[in-house]
């Protein structure tokens, strides 16, 4: 388990997350959890001290799992193919895991308080750790545009990531995201690349 998380707490992590994206922040109460789980308040009081800790300790964990699983993709030496490998394993995932899907969007996070903040902008961190060198490496060979700043490129391609996996999210997870995801990363190489 990542950073000292449990199999127990990873459940209550994963039970806070489905609700966070079926009914938002306010949905998300222990007593609300704990029917979810169908264990006593008390139960998850063992494992969490508040709420604000299952959500930082659930943004957390997805900051580490995802730096893990992008530091794991293959090395190939072509930047759009390290490029496209970046987001297939991001929708990959989320596929697997929609219930997290939440983590992209923050939705009503931000304002509940700073330690939030901190860990959402963790996860913006560690895509942006995996994405720059990415796009850096593309603009010195000459394979994408360099007009366009790296973190200018990295705001485009984050947001449109952001916007398709919201488009998901609306559409209740009905549509390939895998296959849509193709799409649109196609269409950003199209336009982040040189002619």
């Amino acid at each position: 388990m990542k950073a000292g998380i449990s199999t127990r707490q990873l459940e209550i992590i994963e039970a806070a997350a489905k609700i966070l994206t079926q009914s938002g922040v306010s949905g998300l109460t222990i007593k609300n959890l704990a029917k979810e789980m169908q264990f006593a308040e008390s139960a998850i009081y063992r494992h969490f001290t508040s709420k604000e800790e299952i959500i930082v300790s659930m943004l957390n964990y997805l900051a580490e799992n995802m730096d893990e699983r992008l530091s794991n993709l293959t090395d190939s030496p072509d930047s759009e193919e390290k490029f496209k490998a970046l987001f297939n394993e991001q929708f990959r995932y989320f596929k697997k895991n929609p219930h997290f899907v939440v983590a992209v969007f923050a939705d009503g996070l931000m304002e509940e308080s700073n330690r939030i903040n901190e860990a959402i902008l963790k996860i913006m961190a560690v895509k942006i750790k995996h994405l720059m060198p990415l796009i850096k490496e593309g603009q010195q060979k000459g394979i994408f545009e360099d007009a366009i700043t790296p973190e200018e490129l990295i705001h485009i391609v984050m947001g449109a990531f952001r916007l398709h996996m919201y488009k998901w999210r609306v559409a209740d997870f009905k549509f390939d995201i895998k296959r849509s995801g193709d799409k649109m990363l196609q269409s950003i190489l199209t336009l982040i690349k040189t002619k």
